[in-house]
Formats: C-alpha cells, structure tokens, sequence
C-alpha cells in the first residue's frame, strides 16, 4: 500500500469531515462542546452586523440631508456586491465541524477579501424625469467570484487537514500540493471541486441574484422615489424604492419593496458607481 493510498483510506474512515458531506452517507460528527463557543461566535456576529447597520444608517442620513437635487439618471452605474460576510460565514460554520482542529472566522474572512458581484444599471432619459432602463448581473464576475471563494475555502481546508494527518502521525510533507494529491486520490477530484459538491454553498446562484437584479424597462422620478416598470412574461411588474443621487454615487436599497414612510428605515444600501466616459462630465 502506498503512503498515498494510505493515508487517503484514513481520510475516508476517520471523521475528518462535517456530516453528510462525503460521497455516499458519510460520517456523522459530534458536536459536544462547541455550543458555548457557537453563541460566542452568533453574538459576535450580531454585534458587528449592528455596528455595520449603525454606520451605513449614518452615512444614508448624511446623504439624505446633503445629497444634490440632480434626479438625472442617465448612464451607465455599476455596483459590486459584497460576499466576503455570508461566504466568510458559511464556510466558518463547516470547517468548524472537522474533529480536534480550530479555525477562526477572522483568518476566513482575511482569505475571502474582495469577493464582489458586479451588477450593471443603465439610465436612458427620454423626459424630463423618465426614461428606459436595464440592469443585469454580469455572469463573468460572478463566475470569478465563486472560484475565488472556493479557491480561498480551499487553502483552509488544506490548512485543517494537514493538522489531523500530522495527528494521525503523517510525517510527509503536508504542503498544499501534497494535501491536494490525498484529496484527489481519496474522493477522485479536486478540493474546491469537492467544496463546490458537498459543501454548503457559499453564495446565492446566479439564478437567485438575476432574478432579483435583472430586467429592463422604463423608469420615472419623483423627488426621491425611483419607479422602475420591469417588463415580464407580456406584462408588467413596478418596482418603487426611496433613492440617493450624489455626484456619481447613486444609492438603492439591496432588497427593494414597497415605499414606507420612513425613508431610512431598513434601509441596506447598494452603492452603484456612474462610469466615466472620456471627456464627458458628470451630469
């Protein structure tokens, strides 16, 4: 038997792995003793989710009293989605399951920096305060992004198991490329291709953020209120949210739904970008 080989039946047999996550039925894990960590990291989480909320609240105030009265929309605005938290996260809570090891979420969210999907809005006016418009989630950022996340899950995941070989007495060299080589020969593919299989998903399909995102149609303003008219299956749907114009920011909700009477509340911005073309200023 070769060391290889070896080592790959230990990583089959011995409960390296969250449960349900192998190929075939896998091996449940026990979890005794993490619950009091668990709401330390819950707690933690909520504290900076609230210290974030309290900052983008501030920012959305300032704006709201000092933003510009230009309701010009046209061009072309783009936006990146932030998905270091929720990848950070998800990907925290299946490492933490892996048997005698610790992992920290602070070191996950260092690795996972810069996980961004883009998200493409144009303005085309044709009246005084309407127009068409188009938006869409660009499928090649998208796809970066994921391979990005899974790459960055990855390399914790080598740094894991090479902590549960040397325990189990490997005394090989356990750098990245050796951890790859028992990964590949114990389930027959590559780490992030086992990530993206049998682990939790890191961020939302492409399916779920098109459908929240994507369409096209016509638009109109009224002071500080975007109607958006998308076009569907021959009819149309009306979408109304509270906006922020300033200079060449230009500030929606992420999670648009029906006007309320107050313009702050639950609002979690996303912050679309004017593009600038050669020459021309900014309107």
């Amino acid at each position: 038997m070769t060391i290889h080989l070896k080592y790959a039946t230990f990583i089959h047999n011995k409960n390296l792995f969250p449960a349900d996550t192998l190929p075939g039925n896998g091996r449940p894990l026990l979890r005794a003793g993490r619950i009091f960590m668990g709401k330390i990291i819950k707690n933690t989480i909520v504290t900076i989710l609230l210290l974030t909320l309290s900052a983008s609240t501030a920012f959305l105030a300032y704006l709201h009293f000092f933003a510009s009265d230009d309701k010009d929309l046209t061009g072309e605005w783009t936006a990146n989605l932030d998905m270091t938290e929720d990848a950070a996260v998800t990907a925290f809570n299946w490492l933490e399951d892996i048997e005698a090891v610790s992992v920290s979420l602070e070191d996950i969210e260092n690795d996972m920096q810069g996980l961004t999907v883009q998200v493409n809005l144009t303005f085309e006016q044709t009246d005084s305060a309407a127009g068409t418009f188009r938006c869409y989630v660009s499928t090649e950022s998208y796809d970066a992004c994921k391979q990005a996340a899974y790459e960055a899950f990855a390399g914790e995941f080598w740094e894991l198991l090479a902590q549960r070989l040397h325990m189990a007495g490997y005394t090989d060299s356990t750098d990245e490329e050796e951890v790859e080589a028992l990964v590949t020969e114990t389930f027959g593919m590559d780490t992030v291709s086992y990530l993206m299989s049998y682990a939790p998903a890191l961020l939302p399909s492409l399916e779920e953020l098109q459908e929240k995102y994507d369409g096209s149609g016509t638009y109109e303003v009224s002071d500080d209120i975007l109607s958006r008219w998308f076009e569907a299956d021959g009819g149309t749907v009306l979408k109304t949210e509270y906006f922020i114009r300033k200079d060449s920011s230009l500030i929606l909700p992420k999670d648009s739904s029906p006007v309320e009477s107050d313009t702050l509340k639950a609002f979690d911005p996303v912050i679309y970008t004017l593009e600038q073309t050669e020459g021309k200023e900014i309107p």
